[in-house]
């Protein structure tokens, strides 16, 4: 991207996960963006199922990246992690290597079904009790969030020090914003003393460079293990960690 390209436009909030992991890598990589704040599931202005965000993402999810230059529109935390990373060239973070590459690619397909469940098992019933999701679902979520854990303590984590070798990779972003949110510092809500593993490697990715900044929400949001956070609390977060970003942002061109 060249200094007189546009921003790119990220739309989501820093509470999701997804839409962390794309601002991680971004503030890693010091891409200059701009965050779009939307309200997952809202049919108002300014939300994921208006008709102004669904004809640019049907799917109504996000984050959703857009290029303003171009006006290239992509949907999917994974699929706009792999296309930044193509695009810049990261093959740090994203191998150019087809064996390796195919060992992110692996992880990040298995994600979705399985450590993607951490949400639904443990965030969703806290704080968005609106959903009123059946127990039956959230039991399942559950039993299918901890039998990965067990994937990655007795798998993945034991055979290398980061979850496609012996560096972190796209991999380690997508799966750190799922599983990261729970621990102690953060939420609270998961203890992962049966895994000194995925402790391990969980200590390891705070040292990532971008860490501490796209997690600002987390930090601001607070232990949720006793007391579900108001609506409130999680606005507040959410604009305390735009506010953060566009600092940091603002900090790239200085």
């Amino acid at each position: 991207m060249n200094s007189s390209s546009q921003p790119v436009l990220l739309y989501g909030i820093p509470f999701s996960q997804p839409v962390r992991a794309v601002m991680w890598l971004m503030l890693h990589k010091r891409v200059p963006f701009k965050m779009v704040p939307v309200s997952p599931g809202s049919k108002n202005d300014g939300g994921s199922r208006s008709p102004a965000y669904l004809a640019k993402n049907p799917g109504g999810t996000i984050p959703t990246l857009e290029e303003p230059d171009t006006g290239f529109v992509l949907g999917e935390s994974h699929a706009i992690l792999c296309y930044l990373a193509s695009r810049h060239g990261w093959d740090d973070l994203y191998p150019a290597e087809p064996r390796h590459r195919a060992r992110v690619d692996w992880y990040l397909h298995y994600h979705h079904r399985n450590v993607r469940d951490a949400s639904i098992a443990l965030i969703a019933p806290k704080i968005r009790k609106d959903l009123n999701i059946p127990d039956v679902i959230v039991q399942g979520a559950q039993a299918t969030f901890t039998r990965s854990l067990r994937a990655l303590e007795t798998g993945w984590l034991a055979q290398s020090r980061y979850l496609a070798g012996d560096r972190a990779t796209l991999a380690d972003l997508a799966a750190y914003c799922e599983i990261g949110q729970l621990q102690p510092r953060f939420t609270n809500v998961y203890d992962f003393e049966p895994f000194p593993n995925v402790r391990r490697w969980l200590d390891d990715m705070t040292r990532v460079d971008g860490h501490d900044d796209a997690h600002v929400v987390l930090k601001e949001l607070g232990d949720i293990s006793a007391e579900a956070p108001s609506m409130d609390a999680i606005r507040n977060a959410n604009l305390r960690a735009m506010a953060v970003v566009k600092e940091r942002v603002a900090a790239m061109g200085s």
